[in-house]
């Protein structure tokens, strides 16, 4: 006899059993299942609970959706049976569907379309099969991957902003470059000089307000700032934040009613996020860390308490609707820019995986987030004890109730300007790895996610934008996502690192994945400087991160080997460097990857320029300076070095021949 318990984890899409990076089969304890299903609103704790959870799911299967999506020219699955249906076009034209069974006549045109049937009225989507990729005849194109913050430009500043991105982008493609691939630009907490990282935004919809720049927009610049070898975000943040709103109070009334008047088209959702924070402002001085931290009356969104706020301090979010305006003008300024420069390509963003659950988009949108759970990873041999990254995101049938509207919104802002858009963990939009917030890692289990519905939406979002999409597949992918994502057109990510032989050694360029995005690194992957040299097993051993059963001296022997694997598949220039000379790897590294038939090739930033640190050191918070380092100078100065110019040429080259 099946388990209630267990059926209703299973209607749920939680996964009782799960299989590990070794291929050992795991259980999910019952006491984890309860928590999270109550954490999704489905009670378990006693089987009166779990009777009532199950009828109300069985209730709303019966019902049509928010939303239908489904692919052009295809049959649309509806979920019951149905006798009449009617569709509305973007011109307004109504026609008729024809019913069978379950199933509706094709819809030809990708599009956005109301329906009617049996007199209820609700949403299509239809997508297209591939997503746009690039169509050179002289070229295969190649770009490069940079931290925006980390970027200087002619005069001094405490970190980078679109500003030095735009001079960015004029440098890289006077070089030959495609296409520059950036850190999220997602909203942070306003000003705020501790959470700083671009991977655990307020919101993933709305935009950093630290990285607009008046500049590009007409207004006067900003001051002059000094910063160091490191940003100083504690004092970087709300100094820019401060800058930022004495141009806003120097505004005319005139430009700064045009500029509100633009934002009242973009609606609600705007308005609530300038209000969030206007609110976080007010309140972040007190102590508090986001909306759960704030007095209760301010908890909805639509309450009395934030309305006579927004009432009484309607400056206050003006000036964050300002702020949003101008991050939103500063980006659009420098697409156009790269698209003028010639780049095929233009910008590629990045989407992270989750946002802070004390953020804009958990207090605006709670009905479609994850409340009480945060995103994580399973416990595995490399990680024993599993990751909570403190992060969360939306809820399924949040998505499903609201016709995807979140996701949809949140995809066409990403979208909105730029050629390109990277799906941090891509595996997300399959299954999550969930965990009650306060319980440790392996409190977890892994929650299904409406995949093909979330990769169709995806497919027309960049069909609409005209946009290719890389999914970032770094692990063990789930059951059926690379056959679906490569359906698609979507981009894989071959990483050199990872692309190794049986033998352990690494493949030839001439045996990278075509439909994949060819790289040196990531942000997140040591340098092809720092391997060499070993920087990164200088930082295991510093901060106790060497395997237990190796010592520094056998590290270092590991290492020797692996060089000469390296090298035997790359280095064609003679014979093998020493460890200190590492700007011959370098060279050979770049021009390996240029010769991939991959449709896209990009070497990071810090690559390009031979540095041996990278960004980010995964499983650190301030043991490393992540996201902290700064570019030595401006890239338009860099660039013209013969090195660097050497290097980029070599780019071009393999990527026509």
């Amino acid at each position: 006899m099946t388990n209630p318990l267990h059926a209703l984890a299973k209607a749920c899409g939680l996964a009782r059993e799960w299989r590990d990076v070794e291929g050992r089969e795991q259980k999910v304890s019952d006491e984890v299942l309860t928590a999270i299903l109550g954490a999704l609103g489905h009670p378990s704790e006693s089987e009166a609970q779990i009777a009532h959870s199950l009828g109300a799911l069985k209730q709303r299967e019966q019902r049509l959706p928010a939303m239908l999506v489904a692919d052009a020219g295809q049959a649309i699955a509806l979920p019951v049976t149905g006798t009449t249906a009617e569709l509305v076009d973007e011109s307004g034209m109504t026609r008729p569907l024809t019913i069978t069974g379950k199933n509706l006549s094709p819809v030809g045109e990708p599009g956005y379309y109301d329906m009617v049937i049996d007199g209820q009225p609700l949403k299509l989507a239809v997508a297209p099969r591939h997503c746009p990729l690039p169509k050179l005849q002289d070229r295969r194109p190649w770009g490069v991957s940079l931290q925006i913050p980390s970027l200087r430009g002619s005069e001094p500043r405490d970190f980078g902003n679109f500003l030095e991105l735009s001079h960015a982008v004029n440098a890289l493609a006077h070089k030959g470059a495609d296409a520059i691939a950036i850190n999220p630009v997602h909203a942070l907490f306003p000003g705020h000089g501790e959470g700083f990282s671009p991977y655990s935004p307020s919101s993933r919809i709305y935009l950093n307000s630290a990285m607009g720049d008046p500049a590009l927009v007409g207004l006067p610049p900003l001051a002059k700032r000094d910063g160091g070898e490191l940003i100083d975000w504690e004092a970087a943040l709300p100094a820019r934040l401060q800058a930022l709103r004495a141009i806003f109070d120097e505004l005319q009334p005139t430009r700064c009613a045009e500029v509100l008047h633009t934002c009242a088209g973009d609606g609600e959702g705007l308005r609530r996020h300038a209000l969030f924070d206007a609110l976080d402002s007010h309140f972040r001085p007190r102590g508090a860390h986001g909306w759960r931290a704030w007095p209760a009356t301010y908890h909805d969104p639509a309450g009395e308490a934030a309305a006579n706020f927004a009432a009484e301090y309607a400056e206050e979010v003006e000036f964050h609707t300002f702020l949003q305006w101008l991050a939103r003008e500063s980006l659009s300024q420098v697409q156009k820019a790269a698209r003028d420069a010639g780049m095929a390509i233009g910008l590629i963003n990045d989407l992270a995986v989750g946002v802070d659950p004390s953020g804009s988009d958990a207090w605006a949108m709670r009905d479609a987030m994850l409340t009480g759970l945060t995103i994580g990873a399973p416990p595995d041999p490399l990680g024993p004890l599993g990751q909570n990254w403190s992060i969360t995101g939306f809820s399924p049938e949040g998505l499903q109730q609201s016709g995807y509207a979140p996701w949809i919104a949140m995809l066409r802002n990403a979208m909105a300007a730029g050629g390109g858009l990277r799906i941090d963990h891509a595996f997300g939009l399959s299954r999550l790895w969930v965990i009650p917030e306060g319980g440790g890692a392996g409190d977890g289990a892994y929650l299904t996610f409406p995949f093909e519905d979330l990769i169709r939406l995806a497919t027309l979002e960049a069909h609409l934008a005209q946009s290719l999409i890389i999914a970032e597949d770094l692990g063990t992918a789930p059951h059926g996502f690379t056959q679906a994502v490569t359906e698609r057109q979507m981009l894989g990510m071959r990483v050199l690192w990872f692309e190794r032989a049986e033998d352990h050694g690494f493949i030839g360029a001439q045996d990278y994945e075509p439909l994949s995005v060819g790289m040196t690194g990531t942000h997140d992957t040591v340098t092809v400087a720092g391997w060499w040299s070993g920087r990164d097993l200088d930082w295991a051993e510093r901060l106790g991160r060497l395997p237990t059963d190796v010592s520094r001296a056998k590290a270092d022997e590991i290492r020797d080997w692996d060089r000469g694997l390296l090298w035997s598949t790359i280095g064609e220039r003679g014979p093998r460097p020493a460890p200190t000379d590492t700007d011959p790897v370098v060279d050979a590294a770049i021009e390996h990857i240029a010769r991939t038939p991959t449709v896209l090739a990009i070497v990071p930033l810090e690559d390009l320029l031979g540095e041996e640190e990278q960004p980010n050191l995964p499983g650190t918070v301030s043991e490393h300076p992540n996201w902290r380092r700064r570019y030595e100078a401006p890239l338009h100065d860099v660039t013209e070095r013969p090195q660097i110019a050497a290097r980029c040429a070599s780019l071009s080259n393999a990527r026509r021949s």
